[in-house]
């Protein structure tokens, strides 16, 4: 019997040998931004190298060029650069390593054509140059509470968390990820807080990872997941400051990436994706309240319509007398079966979201509400659906929005789909037997080493409570011991004093 040995292929590296100043100034020629010019005239071999595109001409015009041109005669050798250019941090290197990497984040490249090897590099990079005036969120929306977001600027990103944690405890730890990108990536702390495992792990999964480009956190999130099988996200993406700041506060490590608007928090729990950081604004009946509605919103959105199936296939004597006349008339003259009919409507309600996200604004609301409204009156008036289906459907579509992260609510809709055609094939048993799958999936997946399931599974009885509302500041004085904080308590209400007692001081 033939038998395929299976082969051990090598890790495949992405590094390149070091490259000859010749070669990386040939290939950089070969785009038209890239420019090499002798400011000082053909006669004097001292030149500039540097890509248009990257640096703040302003600073090249007014700061480098007419100093260059103004001390020509003092120029004897690179080191004397420091004393004629106004410009803090200029370098001077031997050799050919760092000049191809200078070059990609802004730099100009200062040398003489007869002494190949001693090059000085000069940082007139514009890091604001295609940043984003305006830094509000554009997805996770707040009415109350502070509406700053990140932006794909990583100093700036910084900033704002600095800003609010001003504290020496906040670590802020850079790596470069990506062979080609040379991306950035900070990995932001509480230190005395966070628990160091969670950090250590983080580390050597991005230090373990092999890529030559990553675009953006989320694709980061996944190269590092736990699962990436899965379709529940297992770390909170975020663009909202203030959710990051408390993710910190509470022990979690966020990861924020160069040229991304997105951060990410791990460890991370199922239940904390139906947290919204306006809980914390809100008092607590009502946060709790907005809270048990995303939950509820969640558990409707997946079963609504398989229990439709499920009942008009396997189940009518579960639809009381006064409900079965109006079902019988809606569906008297509807040609499919109630999974057909129930497919149809939910995959026309997902052609809508893509195309209404895909689009302007005002043409993407326009078509949102106008084709929903148009496409649902005219399937109902073809037969081709019942009008009961279509309040179903619309419900449905609607609770899938009730969540917070955006991750999440994708994952909300997909899992319809099987537990419809779970419910057309067993009915409710196909439907219990989904349930099942799901939680022993659920209970399998984990973030940063931490039980997606908890406080729920494994049971702990201390979190349960705050898992669905939002208690009271004075009874959740400590940080969830789930994460493992180094400093548990976070709030120490005062003692209550006796209104009296001030009108009654002497």
């Amino acid at each position: 019997m033939f038998r395929r040995k299976k082969v051990q292929h090598p890790k495949k590296s992405y590094e390149t040998e070091e490259k000859t100043i010749d070669e990386i100034f040939k290939k950089s020629s070969k785009s038209v931004d890239f420019i090499t010019l002798s400011p000082l005239g053909p006669a004097c071999t001292l030149q500039i190298s540097y890509y248009k595109t990257l640096i703040d001409p302003i600073v090249l015009q007014k700061s480098v060029l007419p100093c260059l041109k103004e001390h020509a005669l003092k120029i004897k050798e690179l080191s004397d650069l420091k004393n004629i250019v106004p410009l803090d941090g200029i370098r001077i290197i031997h050799g050919s390593n760092e000049v191809e990497k200078a070059l990609h984040v802004g730099n100009i490249i200062i040398y003489f054509k007869e002494q190949l090897g001693e090059y000085a590099l000069v940082d007139i990079s514009n890091p604001r140059l295609g940043q984003r005036e305006t830094n509000d969120t554009q997805n996770e929306f707040s009415v109350i509470g502070p509406k700053v977001g990140f932006i794909e600027d990583l100093a700036t990103n910084l900033h704002l968390i600095r800003d609010h944690l001003s504290s020496s405890d906040l670590i802020f730890e850079e790596m470069i990820i990506g062979t080609r990108t040379g991306t950035k990536v900070v990995l932001a702390y509480l230190d005395g807080v966070t628990y160091p495992g969670y950090v250590n792990t983080l580390k050597q999964r991005l230090t373990d990872l092999d890529v030559d480009a990553f675009f953006d956190t989320t694709q980061l999130e996944q190269m590092i997941s736990d699962n990436s099988s899965t379709p529940f996200p297992l770390y909170i993406t975020t663009e909202r400051v203030d959710r990051a700041i408390g993710a910190l506060v509470l022990g979690q490590v966020v990861l924020i990436s160069d040229k991304s608007s997105y951060a990410f928090i791990g460890p991370a729990t199922l239940m904390d994706f139906f947290s919204n950081p306006e809980d914390f604004y809100l008092p607590t009946f009502i946060a709790s309240f907005f809270k048990l509605i995303r939950i509820f919103g969640m558990l409707f959105s997946i079963f609504a319509t398989s229990f439709y199936v499920a009942i008009l296939t396997f189940h009518y004597e579960v639809v009381p007398k006064d409900l079965l006349g109006p079902i019988i008339f809606s569906r008297a003259n509807v040609p499919f079966p109630p999974v057909l009919e129930v497919l149809f409507l939910e995959i026309t309600i997902d052609l809508l979201r893509e195309a209404g996200a895909r689009l302007p604004t005002k043409i993407g609301q326009t078509l949102g509400i106008v084709g929903g409204i148009v496409i649902g009156q005219a399937t109902v008036e073809a037969a081709l659906t019942s009008n009961i289906l279509l309040i179903f459907v619309a419900l449905a579509a609607l609770s899938s929005y009730t969540t917070p992260i955006y991750k999440m609510s994708n994952a909300v809709r997909l899992l319809r789909y099987p537990f419809i055609l779970l419910a057309s094939i067993w009915g409710g048993l196909g439907i219990y037997v989904g349930l099942i799958f799901l939680i022993a999936h659920l209970a399998r997946l984990k973030s940063l080493g931490v039980p997606y399931l908890l406080p729920l599974y494994p049971y702990r009885k201390g979190g349960v409570a705050d898992s669905f509302i939002r208690s009271n500041y004075i009874k959740n004085d400590n940080r969830p011991w789930y994460l493992r904080p180094l400093s548990l308590k976070r709030f120490t209400p005062k003692a209550k004093n006796d209104p009296d007692d001030g009108l009654n001081a002497e």
